[in-house]
């Protein structure tokens, strides 16, 4: 046995250290976390100092004591990540085996030989600050979440009884609540933007525009006559030099930014690729919020630049961490070697390596050198000037390389060059527009400006960017979607050869593409915390819980004494939550009475999601009911609107001699036909669908079907080889069986099918989990049901309801 035993949290970083390390070591993974707080009991001892009750996790038992076995009579070195959830979890394992305090903790900030050999050299201690500073927030997010949660399930009478909250991911929440109503209370103003083309002969032409909008119609009309007959020249040129600096390299947050706006991936997934690509030893630990790089990384990136493009195109940078909390002794997201291109043979991996790669040696690139034209236009009837504008790169630099996005939609637009022009050149105007513009609403969050606006309130850290959104998307207090745009009309005035002519053209406003928007129960949970628990969701004070977490990391602060000073407070505003009237205006609003039979109408929010009823429970008649579609919500949609919602299920013709009957169940719209179901696609209004668009998704998905079936076998009729969404597959009994690289499916005999399944683990317990949505029986919950309506999977009953909100993922830790 090895004398050597070092420990990390993943298995794929344990094969790429030991790859490094020699016979002399053995390493071993932990597999991330491997005690915790219970799981059915809060676990803190509040009468005790806050005690804390650990426990090996079930799923480790076993790895711990194959641990225990391996430490006896070895070194044992703790080689888990860098940073305080890498620092508890060396602490816990030491904890757990019973390792002496003086046991080696080595850390490093990426996996090469040359760091790791220097590691090895420079063992610690583990630094206790940095622990307590990790069981601080997991004491302080259990408590919040142990506490709130019976009071949401008390006070928003649902039926659901897994309602929760968490202190940063209820104030993510919160933010795009907020967003959503800005959004509501916007009215948009319109005004008319004039822009002028001019033929310079020779296939050339010059766009230019008015500086200023103009109000109203009138006046952008009164405008353009004006222009009638005018002389155009150019009255002026302005050339200035100007210049582009690169961005600095990634830190976790801009990655996850820059990941979205490029490559559209979201939040979690940069993060389990970066993973990937960090445990392959490709790139340094990506969870940091510095944006330095170690003398060593400077060195390799002015050799490959050097090297690539040549010295002009080399400028050394050291980049300053605008963040207070941020520790510069860390590094940012940076290739292990600047001369390695390639990195993976997967797709996305390759992609997201490229991203750092280039934004990383672009930092230290030199300024692009640019050069600005803008040329005046004077109009001879008229005091306004026109402005046409041209920019030419005169040197790359590190454009060659990479260019930022811009924050919301998509990368900043480029000025063309101008073409010759001369102060009093005469202009031939081809025509003149005034054209009728809109203003915008604030744009609603995509998973990256959230991350952006966390970062500048700051709340969170970068290791809690990931899960704190994939948390408010399990809970379906927020969706991400896209969502179809709506048509408007909008009016144009052109003037050219001196006559003005109107026009009405139509244009699409408003789409939205992977957008969070908040749900009903959302907006409900939010609105009963910012009433009663202010400060808990309080940006500010969210923000300072995060310095609080720095300075007991740094040794200034005692988390107990912390942790009192926020639960006392705390813990005084649960009684007095717990003892308030429920406030039924939380989860119902009337909307008036349904002229036709005199009942009131109202909208409210269930078990399954939020609903339109007509009448009351009391009433000798039941009521009626009708869930809202994908896109409304309970505190804005309005009478007509609900009155919609009840022509669901519309019968639209007959199709094969059988009536095609539209629906929604809790799975989105649907087509009823011949006792099977078919779903609508997302573009498919079920309200206006028509005939001809039903029979063509029916005919598509019998032609799905068909396509479906590769081979079946006489001996059992439950296998099967079936084309799947990612390929042939072999559907065997319960079981999806993978088909080996290189087999052709058509040809599997029915030994080698029995064989595959048989080598293939029993699918683990999907209890709770969420029902795929293609799943057609689903779609028989009708409409008019509003339990059936739209029922999320975090509503299913489980045993794991009673777990704090803020409990964080033990996939954190890959």
């Amino acid at each position: 046995m090895s004398k050597n035993l070092v420990i990390v949290e993943s298995p794929a970083k344990a094969k790429t250290i030991e790859s490094y390390l020699g016979q002399d070591f053995t390493v071993k993974s932990s597999f991330g976390h491997v005690r915790d707080l219970p799981e059915h009991d809060m676990g803190v001892d509040v009468e005790h100092d806050f005690q804390p009750s650990y426990e090996i996790s079930s799923d480790k038992v076993k790895v711990i004591s194959e641990l225990k076995k391996l430490a006896k009579g070895a070194e044992v070195w703790l080689a888990t990540d860098d940073d305080r959830e890498g620092e508890a979890i060396s602490w816990h394992l030491k904890e757990a085996l019973g390792l002496p305090d003086d046991t080696k903790r080595i850390v490093f900030r990426e996996i090469t030989k040359t760091a790791l050999q220097n590691a090895i050299t420079k063992p610690r201690v583990i630094d206790t600050d940095l622990v307590d500073a990790q069981q601080a927030r997991r004491i302080l997010d259990r408590l919040v979440g142990y506490e709130l949660s019976p009071v949401l399930w008390k006070k928003i009478r649902i039926g659901k009884s897994n309602l929760s909250a968490g202190r940063v991911q209820s104030v993510a929440v919160r933010i795009i609540v907020e967003r959503e109503r800005e959004i509501d209370a916007f009215r948009t103003k319109n005004s008319f933007k004039v822009t002028a083309q001019f033929n310079l002969g020779n296939g050339k032409v010059l766009n230019a525009e008015l500086a200023k909008n103009f109000a109203t119609e009138e006046d952008a009309v009164r405008f353009l006559e004006k222009c009638i007959g005018a002389e155009f020249s150019i009255k002026n040129l302005e050339v200035k030099p100007a210049k582009k600096t690169p961005a600095p390299p990634f830190t976790t947050s801009t990655l996850q930014q820059e990941a979205s706006r490029k490559l559209s991936f979201s939040v979690a997934q940069t993060m389990t690729v970066a993973q990937r690509l960090y445990e392959a030893g490709k790139i340094s630990y990506m969870r940091t919020d510095s944006t330095n790089l170690s003398e060593e990384a400077l060195e390799k990136a002015r050799q490959q630049i050097t090297k690539e493009y040549g010295q002009e195109y080399y400028n050394k940078r050291i980049f300053k961490t605008k963040s207070e909390s941020a520790q510069e002794a860390h590094e940012a997201i940076r290739p292990t070697d600047f001369s390695t291109l390639s990195a993976s043979s997967d797709r996305n991996e390759q992609r997201l390596y490229e991203l750092i790669w280039k934004r990383a040696i672009a930092s230290q690139m030199s300024d692009a050198q640019l050069e600005r034209t803008t040329a005046t236009i004077g109009i001879s009837t008229a005091s306004e000037e026109l402005v046409a504008q041209g920019e030419v790169i005169k040197f790359e630099g590190f454009l060659k390389v990479y260019l930022e996005s811009s924050d919301e939609e998509g990368d900043e637009e480029q000025k063309g060059m101008l073409p010759p022009l001369n102060i009093g050149q005469i202009l031939n105007l081809s025509d003149m527009k005034a054209t009728e513009r809109f203003t915008r609403n604030p744009p609603r969050y995509t998973e990256a400006s959230l991350v952006k606006k966390l970062e500048e309130m700051g709340i969170g850290r970068p290791s809690t960017y990931a899960p704190t959104i994939s948390t408010i998307l399990k809970r379906e207090y927020i969706v991400k979607e896209d969502r179809l745009g709506t048509e408007r009309e909008f009016k144009e005035f052109t003037l050219s050869n001196d006559e003005i002519k109107a026009k009405v053209n139509k244009e699409i406003y408003g789409t939205e593409k992977a957008k969070l928007f908040p749900t009903s129960t959302g907006m409900v949970v939010n609105d009963f915390l910012v009433s009663h628990f202010q400060d808990i969701i309080d940006y500010s004070f969210t923000a300072s819980v995060e310095k609080d977490f720095d300075n007991i990391a740094d040794g200034q602060l005692a988390w107990r004494t912390m942790i009192k000073d926020f639960y006392t407070p705390f813990q005084k505003k649960v009684a007095e939550a717990k003892e308030e009237a429920i406030d039924r205006s939380l989860t119902s609003r009337d909307l008036g009475e349904d002229p036709a039979t005199g009942k009131k109408m109202s909208v409210r929010i269930g078990k399954y999601g939020p609903y339109v009823q007509i009448g009351d429970v009391e009433d000798e008649e039941k009521p009626k009911f009708a869930s809202l579609q994908k896109g409304q919500l309970m505190e804005t949609i309005t009478i007509e609107e609900a009155f919609e919602l009840f022509k669901l299920p519309r019968t639209v013709g007959l199709f094969e001699e059988k009536e095609m009957v539209v629906n929604i169940g809790k799975f989105g719209p649907y087509v009823k036909h011949d006792g099977k179901y078919f779903s609508l696609a997302r573009t498919d209004d079920p309200m206006a669908v028509t005939e001809e668009r039903l029979v063509e998704i029916i005919a598509d998905k019998r032609l799905q079907d068909s396509n479906r079936t590769i081979k079946e076998f006489a001996e059992d009729a439950d296998a099967k080889v079936l084309n799947g969404k990612y390929g042939p597959y072999i559907a065997f009994g319960k079981k999806n069986v993978k088909i080996p690289k290189g087999t052709n499916p058509a040809d599997l005999t029915y030994e080698e099918v029995v064989k595959l399944a048989a080598e293939t683990p029993d699918r683990p317990s999907s209890r709770g989990a969420k029902k795929p949505a293609a799943k057609a029986p689903a779609a028989k919950a009708p409409a008019a049901k509003a339990p059936a309506a739209k029922k999320p999977a975090a509503a299913k009953k489980t045993v794991a309801a009673k777990k704090p909100a803020a409990k964080k993922p033990a996939a954190k830790k890959a």
